[in-house]
């Protein structure tokens, strides 16, 4: 059964894609989200493979019509990939589809004779997953630094490394902040809904902006606005957004990736494939978040970094929590989290600069961690309540007022810091290469963290300050 907060984002989500309705998968759990009623299918003859043996499939017998299985969008040239409407959208309910559940049994045993998968659920692409980044942002007051504070380092336009942030895009007032003065990209669309209240979501691009530009000064920063509908994108469009992203400007040296999601799989997500595909040709490197699910299963495009051929151009990155010593309690882990770095309560730049903005908090938090940790974690502080958790209950939710900083949690945020250490390092080493350096950074690497029993590489800033955690029993 998936737990409240999944159901939060569904329902945060779904608003978003008012014409897309959603499923929970596999079967109610909290493990990703995806399109009724449709599947993907590569291009061609594979498509045609998936539609004639749905059609077999569906009798009378399944309780299913195969009168629905037909093309559900066009065929495009460079993702590869097909929509397949398997079904009425309409049926069922947030809990499952049997329709799409109905299809991918349907080809196990041609997927089986192919050798490789055919078909695949249309997953939402997302900067929440169920734990909504790490947790809510925080006001930070413009006294208090950043952390990671700014690193000593100049901006030269001749040596800056190229780093494309692919997430929401920039607030109006981000240029406020000094660190970001370089940095160009896409607007943050409708910032404010119509009582001016900050939507939620809306800073996660710029917050990511100033890590980078604090962690590494000599960056020529990029932020492309690929998921500015609440965070969250269709698979089937995802891919096809990727490359719009590296067209605009050309190959970057990095990419910094703070979404995805799991598909219950090992080998990727088909709506990417072909992204991966070019990506690997490129001298790009790929830093991608692990995902907030407190879970060890593969969230994609990070989990790439476990398979022998992404070895040297993706970097899954963790979350460490405030003191560097363990991992956050809402980071994936495992072994295909290639490392760790803090994502816990890390202060950078938002919004409000020009002026406050109000935000109004959509999460209640908890009285006990949701993981099962025992220090006080992002789950229970700092305290509030969310206006998703209270429905028809008399508690108001908070409010708070934005003046420029943030403190906020996540792989989300770890990811941005690593993707900085490696540009540093291509700045202080000279080394142009981003894979090559990525490879120079961890084999000099001396940090490590415990996570759930493993000890794991840890990439720190120098000018990141650990915090004290509060135990509230024995174990971490």
């Amino acid at each position: 059964m998936a737990p409240q907060r999944f159901h939060e984002q569904f329902d945060q989500i779904q608003r978003s894609m008012p014409d897309v309705p959603l499923a929970m998968g596999p079967d109610d759990s909290s493990e990703f989200m995806y399109e009724k009623g449709v599947v993907l299918a590569r291009d061609g003859e594979e498509a045609r493979v998936v539609e004639d043996t749905v059609r077999t499939h569906f009798t009378a017998a399944t309780g299913l019509v195969a009168d629905h299985v037909r093309r559900a969008g066009p065929e495009t040239n460079r993702t590869g990939i097909t929509r397949i409407q398997v079904g009425d959208p309409g049926h069922g309910d947030r809990r499952g589809d049997r329709a799409v559940a109905g299809a991918l049994r349907a080809l196990r045993e041609a997927e089986g004779r192919a050798g490789r998968r055919l078909v695949s659920r249309n997953h939402v692409v997302s900067i929440a997953v169920n734990a909504c980044p790490g947790d809510e942002p925080v006001p930070a007051p413009l006294t208090q630094r950043p952390n990671p504070a700014a690193a000593e380092g100049v901006h030269d336009a001749d040596t800056a490394v190229g780093v494309l942030v692919i997430d929401t895009g920039l607030m109006h007032d981000y240029r406020s902040y000094p660190l970001l003065a370089h940095t160009q990209g896409d607007a943050q669309v409708k910032e404010t809904d119509d009582q001016g209240i900050l939507q939620q979501y809306v800073g996660h691009g710029t917050f990511i902006a100033g890590l980078v530009a604090a962690v590494a000064p000599n960056t020529d920063l990029t932020v492309r606005g690929t998921l500015n509908d609440a965070g969250a994108i269709l698979e089937s469009d995802f891919g096809a957004k990727l490359f719009e992203a590296v067209d605009e400007n050309g190959w970057p040296d990095i990419i910094s990736l703070s979404a995805g999601t799991s598909n219950g799989r090992t080998d990727g997500l088909l709506g990417v494939d072909a992204f991966m595909q070019e990506l690997r040709e490129q001298g790009t490197l790929l830093v991608a978040a692990a995902g907030n699910n407190g879970s060890a299963t593969p969230f994609w495009p990070a989990a790439y970094a476990s398979l022998p051929e992404y070895e040297d151009v993706v970097l899954s990155v963790g979350a460490l929590r405030a003191d560097g010593e363990f991992g956050a309690c809402f980071s994936n882990h495992g072994s295909w989290v290639k490392v760790y770095a803090p994502g816990e309560r890390l202060t950078s730049s938002f919004t409000g600069f020009d002026a406050p903005v109000p935000y109004v908090y959509q999460h209640s938090t908890y009285e006990a961690c949701r993981y099962g940790f025992t220090y006080v974690c992002t789950c229970q502080a700092p305290r509030h309540t969310g206006v998703l958790s209270e429905q028809g209950a008399t508690a108001k939710a908070d409010q708070v007022m934005f003046e420029g900083f943030a403190h906020w949690s996540g792989t989300s945020f770890a990811t941005p810091v690593a993707a900085g250490l490696i540009a540093s390092h291509m700045t202080a080493h000279k080394e142009a290469d981003p894979r090559v350096a990525r490879r120079q950074l961890l084999a000099a690497n001396t940090e490590f963290a415990e996570v759930r029993g493993a000890h794991v590489p840890a990439l720190v800033p120098p000018t990141w300050r650990p915090a004290p955690v509060v135990q509230l029993a024995s174990g971490a």
